[in-house]
């Protein structure tokens, strides 16, 4: 299993605990959390599953590259985590 955690910055608006979560994609790992914690899901995917705009999700400190369909692998010693992207000046 993975390691699902997320920013901080989210526990200002819903509890975000990590978790040793089962799944063979990052999307597998997601849709297995958000069944335990579904408030956590509109914080960040939007409404047709794709990652927010301004989240970002990394796997091993590396930026996962399918931010629409979630399919990047994840092993299950791999570390997730989930963050706001920043942005502004």
């Amino acid at each position: 299993m993975a390691t699902l955690s997320f920013t901080p910055n989210l526990l200002r608006h819903v509890p975000t605990p990590s978790a040793r979560i089962a799944g063979a994609t990052v999307h597998q790992v997601l849709d297995n959390y958000f069944q335990g914690n579904p408030e956590v899901r509109t914080y960040v995917l939007d409404d047709q599953g794709m990652v927010r705009e301004h989240v970002t999700i990394f796997v091993n400190q590396e930026m996962i590259r399918d931010r629409h369909g979630l399919t990047d692998q994840v092993n299950e010693h791999d570390e997730i985590f989930v963050m706001q992207a920043l942005s502004g000046g």
